[in-house]
Parts: structure tokens; sequence; C-alpha cells
């Protein structure tokens, strides 16, 4: 007969890891399955100041790895593997993965994260967490008094320029089109602040700097003229992909491929819930995701005392 967990939780970054815990000590039988990293995004951050009571010195990946064995102290056993496929229609659920293991468990907890599209210029990967940023919030505060760009043109770019000028000396936005995406009412506080300039119609080609960022070679798309701009750090703001197709058409998703949640993170099918930055939602941090995971497994043990009662 095959081993029934409590729950299985996919997804191994802080979401993932919170969720782990909180079930764990909930005396609930527990997998989690990673198929990368554990600590999922967060490992890129070098630094990590906004996590509440963050010890000197933190990392993102330090931060995730004390996560992961206080989960492995209280229990949770871990698998490394990317889940081929799902079966949610029994009261049993099934979670296949690509080397032919399957699992099954009375909850899932999918927490598989998102990640933010690349502006796919040169020298980008090389750069990033050393001036190439996707994450305002995370990291503006690096960059007091300092020169910087925004690349993109919709609600998160512009809504992160104006968060950005608080730290900033200048925040130069550069958009590929000769006009914003963003709403009107966003649009026109970006243009009365003057600590913001525009580049129109243009793209940036490359990196420009060694160990850090030192300026973007920007080309203009009408007229292929290429210039310089010195900037110390450059803010990628062109969208998050969800981890999410394996999970298509069997729950609920947005137009974006998010996961779809109510406040208590479930999900529109009984005994599957969601946490972390592949659901629906505002704010994509640390914090946020290992809230959502505390509250996920928190239901999912409410789910199994109301619908598997011995």
């Amino acid at each position: 007969m095959a081993h029934i967990y409590d729950t299985i939780i996919i997804g191994g970054g802080p979401a993932g890891l919170s969720a782990g815990l909180y079930a764990a000590r909930s005396r609930m039988d527990t997998l989690l399955i990673e198929r990368a990293k554990f600590g999922g995004q967060a490992t890129t951050t070098d630094e990590l100041e906004n996590y509440p009571g963050s010890i000197e010195d933190c990392t993102g990946s330090s931060l995730t790895e004390r996560m992961r064995k206080q989960a492995e102290e209280f229990g949770v056993s871990f698998v490394k593997n990317e889940v081929a496929d799902v079966d949610f229609s029994g009261k049993i659920k099934t979670v296949k993965c690509k080397n032919g293991e399957t699992y099954e468990a009375k909850t899932i907890i999918i927490a598989t994260g998102a990640y933010p599209r690349l502006g796919g210029f040169k020298n980008e990967i090389e750069l990033r967490g050393r001036g190439v940023s996707y994450c305002a919030t995370c990291d503006a505060d690096f960059f007091t008094d300092l020169d910087i760009a925004v690349i993109g043109g919709g609600d998160s770019a512009i809504t992160e320029a104006i968060y950005l000028t608080k730290f900033a000396e200048t925040v130069t936005v550069i958009h590929r089109r000769d006009q914003l995406r963003a709403a009107k009412s966003l649009q026109e506080k970006a243009f009365k602040n003057p600590k913001i300039k525009f580049i129109w119609n243009s793209v940036v080609e490359e990196a420009k700097g060694d160990e850090i960022l030192e300026g973007l070679v920007i080309k203009n798309r009408e007229t292929g003229e290429v210039s310089e701009l010195e900037v110390n750090g450059v803010f990628v703001f062109v969208g998050y992909l969800p981890i999410s197709e394996v999970f298509k058409g069997k729950v609920k998703m947005n137009d974006r491929g998010d996961i779809v949640t109510d406040e208590e993170m479930r999900t529109d099918v009984e005994g599957v819930f969601a946490a972390g930055d592949i659901r629906e939602k505002s704010l994509r941090q640390v914090i946020t995701a290992a809230a959502d995971g505390a509250i996920a497994a928190t239901n999912a043990e409410h789910y199994i005392e109301n619908n598997f009662a011995e």
C-alpha cells in the first residue's frame, strides 16, 4: 500500500519552507519536493535587510538554509525532484515526478514561486546583485544618493520608479515605446517628479562594469543610435513569470498564470492550497511568502481534521 502523506509541499522557497515548518510542528507527515535549490529566489539576494530580525550580514542563502534546517529538525522529509504531473481530482492527491516516482497526500501546498522576466541585455546575469536588480523594495536602500535606471513602462515599473526616488539622486526610466503603459494616475505622478527622467523608444543592449555596474549601453529602436548612460544601478520591471505550467487545468488561475486563492490560501480545489509568489498577490517578498506558507499549512491541518476523521 502506498504511503499517504498528510501534506506534500511543492516548492522549497520561503513559502514552502515556512509551510513545512508549520506543518511538521503540527505533527503532520510532511514531504517537500524542490526541483532546484532550496531557498528559491531568495538565494539570489546577497544582503537581506528587510526581513524582520535578520542578523548582521544576513543573506538570502543563509536565512533560507536556517529555514530548511529548522523544518528538517521538526521532521519534514525533503526530495530533490521536478514535478511532471498532478492529479487533484480525488480525495487523495497524487504528485508524479520526472524520475518516475509518485507520491500521495491528503493535502497539497503549491509553493513553486515565480521568477522575474529578464531584460535580455548583455552581462545582465553576470551583474545581477551587483547593480542589476529586480526588486525595489529589497534593494532601494543600497542606491541612496546614486543615479539609477528603471527598465519598463507598465504599472510595476512606474510605481517602483516613484518609490526609488525616495533613495536615488536620479531615476531614468528606459522604455521601448514612445509612451507609458502604466495607469494615467501613475504617469501623472511620474511626470511631475523632478527626479525622474525618461528615455523613449529605447532598449538596453549591455550592462557595463567588471565587479559592479558602471553604466548601460542603450540603443534607440527608431534611429539605431547607440549611447551610454552612467548609472550605479538598474531595476528591471518587465514582468514576473509564475512557475505554474504543470498546474494548468488543475486549479483556477488568472490570465498571467498566477494561482487564485482566498485569504486562507485555499484554491478552488478542496485540499489544495497555494502560497508565496505563485499565487495572485500584490507584494512578493520573503516575509509575505513565509506568512502565506504558515497560513496554508495551518489550514491544511484544519482541512484534514474536518475531512479525514479517524
